[in-house]
């Protein structure tokens, strides 16, 4: 009877033993992770602490970050339950934060010029995600702006002087007489009908600003007398010249209006 009785109560201390051994509230609900988490301004990430989930911690990779236009975006997001997780996240210097979201709590403080973000939590997922702005970007896009500006404006200024300059050529086309007419003390004179020798000697006496003899024509455009007596002949018929006989000379003039 005795031994039956030590044999009853080896079986129960046997049986508790095991009960309290797998029970559930002595079983690990999760995963855990104290982590210290900090990017440079190149979008490299580096995970130390500590924590019992494989391949968490990790320096200098690029897994985890992104890039779309001027924002970074940060995703560390694991989807098995930790039972506690703690995490400080520091950011590059002069970031600027877009959104923070994160499974637990997190506060967001500046600490030595970089802004740090904290969590905590508890039997949920571990999930951190941050979308962020660093200064180096905003100063490139100051200076952006800042060239597109400079280059409006060097482009504006080049055009004026481009329309400057067309328009003193314009205008000094439009002083000069063209080859069908030339201008003499206000007067228009056409050269339309001439022959080659007749605008000659009409060019000649304008720049002369005074009468020559045939003579002087015929010396001055080394062409033959008859020819100059022919063509001078001709310019009187059409009144562009006018002949005065001093002597035994002819001063020929051009025709005042």
């Amino acid at each position: 009877m005795e031994l039956k009785n030590r044999k009853l109560r080896a079986m129960i201390t046997l049986l508790l033993f095991l009960s309290i051994l797998y029970s559930p509230s002595y079983v690990a609900t999760g995963y855990s992770a104290d982590l210290e988490i900090t990017i440079d301004s190149s979008g490299f990430v580096t995970i130390q602490g500590t924590t019992d989930y494989p391949d968490l911690l990790a320096k200098n990779t690029e897994i985890y970050t992104s890039k779309e236009q001027s924002f970074w975006l940060l995703n560390i997001t694991k989807n098995e339950i930790f039972s506690d997780f703690v995490f400080t996240l520091t950011l590059p210097e002069t970031s600027e934060v877009n959104y923070v979201k994160s499974s637990g709590s997190v506060i967001i403080s500046e600490e030595l010029g970089n802004l740090v973000v904290k969590g905590l939590g508890k039997n949920e997922s571990f999930s951190l995600i941050v979308q962020y702005k660093t200064q180096k970007i905003l100063e490139q896009e100051e200076i952006l702006g800042f060239d597109f500006i400079t280059i409006l404006l060097m482009i504006c200024i080049v055009v004026l002087i481009i329309l400057f300059f067309v328009v003193l050529i314009f205008a000094d086309k439009q002083k000069k007489p063209t080859s069908s007419q030339l201008k003499e003390e206000g007067k228009e004179i056409n050269l339309r009908g001439l022959n080659e020798r007749q605008k000659q000697i009409v060019k000649l006496l304008m720049e002369s600003k005074r009468a020559l003899t045939q003579t002087d024509i015929q010396r001055e455009l080394n062409i033959p007398k008859a020819a100059v007596s022919r063509n001078i002949r001709g310019l009187e018929l059409k009144g562009l010249v006018e002949k005065e006989q001093i002597g035994m000379s002819n001063l020929i003039r051009l025709k005042k209006p």
